[in-house]
């Protein structure tokens, strides 16, 4: 019987250690260094109906004391109705730690983090499930020439500066706390990832030119059509370093302010010329200025102040200063 146990320990060992190895994708993973800034890089299409893009992200392993890429890819979605919130780092008191990702009916927090191609840091601008169909937002996702009709536009105008930080937290992170409905969406019932995105994760640890060390955060393989294909078509490289793009096109909205604002120019033009008119109150300095031209010759009136003798008003002025002129 010993024997047989014996004989057994080597299967069950077997057995363990790819349950720890995927543990360490969990929520217990911390490191001391903080994770490198997110690459850029193009979403591959959409390999067919059913599939939700899960971005990549840096991971961490121990053994190797360094992050590693693992690739975004298209996964099936496992469950209709259901969402994936992606992991993220936060750093706390210089240590930082990684909170796994998972699906569930709500988007959970995720650190504030703008992935990229509909995760802007929070919710999913990607997509939205309706009638047991996952409609795809052709603004964000990369369709392709795939044959998928339950697509629809909507551009995505992110309010925040947009950058390629990866973790949440500390002095340089994004500074975000998750809201009610986050937290909420993270005590839900969800699931964790599928086999195939295990499998994703898998395959990007025992990559040597995927670690950090190595690529110098640009990964030869940035993100892949379909979970555990790190060759052929589909695979995508990242680009050099540079500001994320969240939205494939621009927003439409703001060109709408740009006539609002060339209004008040032209109001301002045509306002010089009639403005004596509608003002009332600069209409009336004319006014007084108009019954001077009578007195002309009113150069004069610096003198008024002789007419102390003839307390008469205007009408006097006149014909009395002009008397005087004839007596001297």
């Amino acid at each position: 019987m010993l024997t047989k146990c014996r004989s057994m320990m080597p299967a069950l060992l077997l057995m363990i250690l790819p349950v720890v190895s995927l543990a360490q994708e969990g929520d217990d993973v911390s490191a001391n260094v903080a994770p490198p800034d997110l690459p850029v890089y193009e979403q591959p299409p959409i390999p067919g109906d059913g599939y939700l893009w899960t971005p990549g992200y840096w991971a961490w392993s121990d053994d190797d004391q360094d992050y590693y890429w693992v690739p975004g890819t298209w996964v099936l979605v496992p469950q209709p109705g259901y969402l994936w919130t992606p992991g993220y780092w936060s750093s706390a008191g210089g240590v930082f730690y990684w909170h796994g990702g998972y699906w569930g009916p709500l988007i959970g927090f995720y650190g504030g983090v703008c992935y990229g191609y509909g995760y802007v840091g929070r919710g999913f601008e990607g997509g939205y499930w309706q009638s047991g169909r996952l409609y795809y937002n052709q603004s964000v996702v990369n369709v392709g020439t795939t044959n998928i009709t339950n697509v629809y536009n909507r551009t995505v105008v992110n309010n925040v500066t947009v950058n390629r930080v990866s973790y949440n937290g500390g002095s340089d992170g994004v500074q975000a706390r998750p809201t009610a409905a986050e937290t909420s969406a993270a005590q839900a019932r969800h699931l964790p990832p599928t086999t195939a995105q295990q499998q994703q994760i898998q395959l990007a640890r025992g990559n040597p030119a995927l670690r950090a060390s190595a690529n110098h955060g640009t990964p030869p393989i940035a993100a892949t059509a379909r979970p555990g294909m790190f060759t052929g078509a589909g695979v995508v490289a990242a680009k050099h370093p540079g500001t994320m793009s969240v939205v494939h096109s621009p927003a439409p909205s703001y060109p709408a302010a740009p006539p609002h604002a060339a209004a008040p120019p032209q109001l301002s033009a045509p306002a010089q010329p009639g403005a004596p008119a509608r003002p009332a109150p600069p209409a009336r300095p004319p006014p007084p200025a108009r019954p001077p031209p009578p007195y002309s010759a009113a150069p004069q009136e610096a003198h008024p102040a002789q007419p102390r003798e003839a307390p008469a008003r205007p009408p006097s002025r006149p014909p009395e200063h002009s008397e005087e002129h004839d007596h001297d």
